[in-house]
């Protein structure tokens, strides 16, 4: 079956961007041999996205073309949205996860932010956690995990540690309580 697998970088005090949503201080850690940290693997691993409306209209700041092209790609948002360029909107993720879980395909990546990581995680949707933290404090900003979410029980599968300082967990979850 088709696992969801929440997949991000963070930084050494749990946040996934600024409070404005930037993400530069990700390139602020010295990498001369140019590591990808394994997303190019990854990358071939799923042929679908999810993320919230927020972290699209991120993507869409970067100023390059949609990155996800090759990919089927679906963006939560709570307004009803025509669809864009490369993406589906849509605001009943049961329906979306059941959906996508019982077709065939490759591994869904859920980019997230936060207040949608929380909610598959409260949903129990999120299937493993491919967190990789980044050697760097940035004080505040939006967090992994936001507006409330429930206790989860994770279990350590894999750790993998990079010449620049960046690790990489995998996570499975067990129980939610």
């Amino acid at each position: 079956m088709r696992k969801i697998i929440l997949s991000l970088a963070v930084s050494l005090d749990g946040y996934i961007a600024k409070p404005d949503g930037d993400v530069a201080w990700l390139k602020k850690v010295p990498n001369p041999d140019k590591l990808d940290y394994g997303f190019s693997e990854f990358y071939r691993t799923i042929d679908t996205t999810i993320m919230g409306n927020n972290t699209y209209k991120e993507i869409l700041g970067f100023n390059i073309p949609f990155p996800f092209q090759d990919r089927q790609n679906f963006v939560i948002s709570r307004a009803a949205l025509p669809d864009a360029a490369f993406v589906h909107f849509t605001s009943d993720v049961d329906h979306l996860v059941k959906d996508l879980k019982s077709k065939k395909g490759k591994d869904i990546w859920l980019i997230g932010g936060g207040q949608i990581n929380t909610l598959f995680l409260n949903k129990g949707f999120i299937d493993e956690l491919l967190i990789r933290i980044v050697p760097v404090v940035i004080g505040a900003g939006l967090p992994l995990f936001a507006n409330k979410p429930g206790e989860t029980l994770f279990e350590l599968i894999r750790t993998e540690t990079f010449s620049t300082g960046v690790t990489q967990l995998t996570y499975r979850p067990l129980i939610n309580t």
